[in-house]
């Protein structure tokens, strides 16, 4: 069992994507300006804007919006100039952290997450302190109620995938980050909605949290992705399911 594809799954379940829809708005509209800057504002020549137009449209942003934030990366239209950084750190247990954030103040954002870190047990740690133990795939969670084994294991090789792998009620397909879009447009391609679909930065192994532990983590990570600056979270926990439900509840 991962921990991660339980974290997406349980608060997907639960309607927290929902819930916040105007933080999720606001992290696509910084990766889709950020990346039309870097690599210019024609999805079909940019992948890296073709995958965060796909997630604007799949929390249903309005085509406006998802216009206007492309413009003001290729500078059409005047913006705010946002700096990718990723900080590393540490949680309860010794578990590693990873936090990857879009800011235009990246002072303030270093010392809002060093607060965080240490009130909830954990601290920042130096570059590459944790970043060895991750690696960078493609990443697609599919509920098993969705999806046929068969074919679904079948799309996604035959699209480029590495494994699909067997988590409770969901699979795991992973795949190099430059065949990702091939590989989630199959999975779409049979008529199915992942629950999460990601580049993402997934650990070698895992550390097992539980009880008092366990529950200071699932805080840690709730104030984490609530930061206006966070684009993602990673961490190498492994905690049950009934854990982050009793600390979600």
């Amino acid at each position: 069992m991962s921990g991660h594809s339980k974290w997406h799954t349980i608060k997907h379940k639960k309607g927290a994507a929902d819930a916040k829809r105007g933080k999720v708005f606001t992290r696509i509209i910084k990766e889709l300006t950020v990346a039309a800057r870097s690599g210019g504002g024609d999805p079909e020549s940019n992948p890296r804007l073709r995958t965060i137009v796909a997630e604007a449209k799949s929390v249903n942003m309005p085509a406006d919006n998802i216009k206007r934030a492309i413009q003001r990366g290729t500078g059409e239209l005047p913006g705010v100039s946002y700096e990718e950084i990723t900080y590393e750190g540490y949680g309860p247990g010794g578990v590693a952290i990873m936090i990857e954030v879009l800011t235009d103040n990246k002072n303030r954002t270093v010392g809002e997450m060093r607060h965080t870190l240490s009130k909830h047990g954990g601290n920042l740690g130096e570059a590459n302190s944790v970043a060895w133990m991750f690696e960078k795939k493609g990443y697609i969670v599919v509920e098993k109620r969705k999806a046929d084994e068969e074919k679904l294991l079948a799309a996604a090789i035959d699209a480029g995938a590495d494994d699909m792998k067997d988590d409770d009620d969901n699979w795991e397909i992973v795949s190099a980050p430059d065949v990702y879009p091939a590989v989630h447009d199959a999975v779409k391609g049979l008529g199915i909605e992942p629950a999460a679909a990601e580049i993402a930065m997934l650990p070698q192994n895992y550390i097992k949290l539980e009880g008092k532990a366990a529950q200071q983590m699932v805080k840690l990570m709730e104030a984490l992705e609530d930061h206006d600056d966070t684009k993602k979270v990673w961490t190498n926990a492994d905690i049950e399911e009934k854990e982050i439900e009793a600390s979600l509840a």
